[in-house]
């Protein structure tokens, strides 16, 4: 089979988010005038280590956003976000967060998720996440297509779950494993792991 985009794919769904996965999920915590928000978004990766650094980008908006939705609005505004870690224990919360609420909604409340403060940035986290990074915004740049962003943070705050951290290693499967986003309505949470040797 083969396709180009633009022409469709004629399958009853479409299978780009499948062919791209799994995705990590950064669980995107934010503060703006309107309150605290919590979003969702697969498109999420790191891409430098020093400083470190992050990404994700946000696809449609919502009609009361003016042509984005809530998380990149309030980073715009505040230049700051916390990237929270979505695993397997907190996948319904993560779940229930993706909701397209109103503006000014605080997820958090609305949803039953514990928020603390973060430490280096005005922003609230999810306290119970796995690893959160406190972010400052570096960038947000327009994409291909309407209403298509991707932000840049580089990390100034790392907050990791202590029975999180297992013999000197970040290994989150104590939290049911890495939730990550697959396909059409499919999840997985990354649970079995092996290691190889990179060349030398």
């Amino acid at each position: 089979m083969f396709y180009r985009p633009e022409n469709g794919h004629g399958l009853p769904h479409n299978p780009f988010n499948a062919i791209v996965a799994p995705r990590p999920i950064g669980w995107i915590s934010t503060r703006g005038s309107q309150g605290d928000n919590l979003a969702p978004y697969s498109f999420f990766n790191a891409v430098a280590y020093v400083p470190p650094q992050v990404m994700f980008a946000s696809t449609s908006a919502k009609p009361d956003r003016n042509g984005t939705k809530d998380s990149v609005a309030q980073i715009i505004e505040s230049g700051v976000f916390c990237v929270n870690i979505a695993t397997g224990d907190l996948r319904d919360q993560v779940n229930a967060s993706s909701a397209p609420l109103p503006a000014g909604t605080d997820e958090f409340q609305a949803c039953g998720i514990a928020a603390a403060e973060c430490e280096t940035i005005a922003c609230p986290r999810v306290a119970g996440a796995a690893a959160a990074l406190e972010c400052r915004m570096t960038r947000v740049l327009p994409l291909a297509g309407e209403a298509n962003y991707v932000v840049f943070g580089v990390v100034t705050g790392v907050h990791l779950r202590d029975d999180c951290v297992v013999d000197g290693r970040f290994d989150p499967r104590a939290a049911g494993g890495w939730l990550a986003r697959l396909g059409y309505k499919d999840y997985c949470a990354v649970t079995e792991l092996f290691q190889m040797d990179r060349p030398v």
